[in-house]
Order: C-alpha cells, then structure tokens, then sequence
C-alpha cells in the first residue's frame, strides 16, 4: 500500500467529517431546549448579562454563521465552552478520552479473544455439539442487551459475592501495583459487558467467514499435497476468512459507541460516553457536538485501519 493511497483517503476523509459535522450541528441547533434556560429563570442574574452571553456565544445568530463560527474555532484548536462545567470542550473531552479508549479497546481484544477460536473450531467441526453449543451461548449472548447484562453482573460480583466493586472510582488512594491491581478489578465488569456481547456477534460471523473458505479449492489443493491440517488452517482458511471479519468490526465499531455510552452509565465509568449522556441533560450543546464529532472521527480513523489490515491479511489485494 503505497504512501499516496494513505494520503488520498485521508483527504477523502474530509468531506465525510465536513457532512457529519454539518448534520450534527444542525440537528443540535434545531433541537429543543436552551443552554441558558436556567439563566432565564435566575432571578440573580439580569437580563443585560444573559444578553451579553448570549451574544458572547451568538447563540442569537442565524444557524449557518453558527456552524461557520464553531467550524473556525475548531480548526484553530478551540472546540467552544462547556455551559455546564464552565471548562473548554476540549479539555472536558482529553480528560474523558483514555478511559473511554481503555475499556473500549479491552473490550474489543476479548470479543477477537473469544470469537476467533470459538468461530474457527465450529468452522471445523460444523453441527458438532461444540458447534451447536457455541452457536446457542453466542445467540443468548447477542440478544441480551448489555444494560442488563450489566446488572446481572453487578447483582452477581458485587452485591452477592463482594467481588469487584460496581462504582468505577478515578480517585484511587492506592499505588504501584495494589494501584494496577485496583484499576484492573473495577475495569473487569465492564469490559465483559462489552467484550462478550460484541464476541458473541462476532462467533457467528467467524464460523460463516471459516466456512466460506474451507470449501474454496484452494483449501482442498493444500491438503492433497500433504500440507498439515493446522497449516493449512492457520495459513490459508483464518488469514483469508478474517477479511470480512475485520470489515464488520469496522462497521459495527458505532454499535460498539453505543454499548459504551450504555455500560458507562450503568457502571459510573468517567468516560465521554457519560460526559455525553451528561451533557444531553443539560443542554450542553458544544459538549454534545464535540462528543459526537469525536465519535465520527474515530469511525473514520478505524475504518482507514480496516484497509491497511486487508494488505496485510491478503497481498493480493493492491491499493493504488
């Protein structure tokens, strides 16, 4: 994959997040409610002083000159003010990022984790009893939604067996390793929540890609000339079947958001998916539009990986 392929699919990119951003401002300008509302009803603060605030923030201006403004101070590094933590969006954002980033990268090494394995050996062993078992826990897995999984966990490890605490504490009084040790324990119920569901999707998935490609020709060449069973396996049916995989964990990666901005809420996790549930109750539109475009983003950027991983996994494919 060349440089100037990197480079055109990141200006193609533009665009995209241009139209993203453009919808998200304007749905968020047109929805109802006021950042100022509870100004309005202050007796304490006068009416020249609301003005001036709204006039600070154009709240006042036509949409378009909005956007355009936001668009600008954006570009510049400056991504508005939070009305409600009376701090700057980005900072608000920076400081919420790394925990979102952690839980959701965890998560997503314990769905491949699971469903690599498990959808491969079902592969191989279709209608088995491993395979029906394996197909029954991954629909029971899939259907349950992950706020209730959560408390299933929480009623579990935390109320019955006093196991792992349910609150996520970013003020941790420990260090050195009891420190890591506390960090791992109170990550570990939410990322299951979220690495098993996206997992359990993921299995069914796995084993039609593995089955797809066990019965190429290809798969029967290599096993007359001799080849190993786990050879050919591991060389010619995985690395082959996991290019629709790695496209569907790109596609699916706003699902993932969404389990998140769930699982944070149910667990008290600190990340921006409850920063954006916050921020949705108090009309803290620029903390809204910062959150969401931060999402788009990073829709964007995985997506960008998906591509570079095609090439790896099969070099065949050329990007020019």
């Amino acid at each position: 994959m060349s440089r100037a392929y990197i480079i055109r699919r990141l200006l193609l990119a533009i665009p995209s997040l241009l139209a993203i951003s453009v919808i998200l401002f304007t749905v968020l300008a047109l929805a109802p409610g006021d950042p100022f509302g509870e100004l309005a009803t202050n007796p304490n603060v006068p009416p020249a002083v609301q003005a001036a605030l709204r006039a600070k923030f154009g709240l006042d201006d036509p949409i378009w000159l909005r956007y355009v403004h936001w668009l600008v101070e954006m570009l510049h590094g400056d991504w508005g003010f939070s009305f409600a933590s009376r701090i700057d969006v980005e900072t608000l954002i920076m400081q919420r990022l790394p925990v979102t980033i952690a839980v959701l990268g965890s998560a997503q090494i314990l769905a491949i984790l699971v469903a690599l394995p498990v959808g491969v050996l079902s592969a191989t062993r279709p209608y088995s009893l491993f395979d029906q078992v394996a197909n029954t826990l991954a629909f029971v897995g899939f259907s349950l939604p992950t706020f209730f999984t959560g408390l299933l966990l929480i009623l579990l490890f935390s109320i019955q067996l006093h196991w792992l605490p349910f609150v996520f504490r970013t003020n941790l009084s420990s260090t050195g390793l009891t420190w890591v040790w506390e960090e791992i324990r109170q990550s570990i119920m939410p990322v299951l929540v979220l690495g098993l569901f996206q997992g359990a999707s993921l299995v069914r998935y796995v084993r039609s890609a593995m089955l797809d490609v066990i019965r190429l020709d290809y798969v029967t060449t290599a096993r007359s000339k001799g080849i190993g069973a786990r050879h050919v396996l591991i060389r010619h049916v995985v690395r082959n079947g996991l290019i629709p995989v790695v496209t569907l964990v790109a596609v699916q990666l706003p699902i993932v958001f969404g389990g998140a901005i769930i699982t944070e809420q149910i667990f008290r996790v600190p990340g921006i998916g409850s920063l954006l549930i916050d921020a949705i109750l108090a009309n803290d539109t620029p903390v809204v539009m910062g959150v969401t475009f931060v999402f788009a983003c990073l829709v964007v950027l995985f997506n960008l990986i998906a591509d570079l991983l095609y090439v790896w996994l099969d070099p065949r494919i050329a990007y020019r």
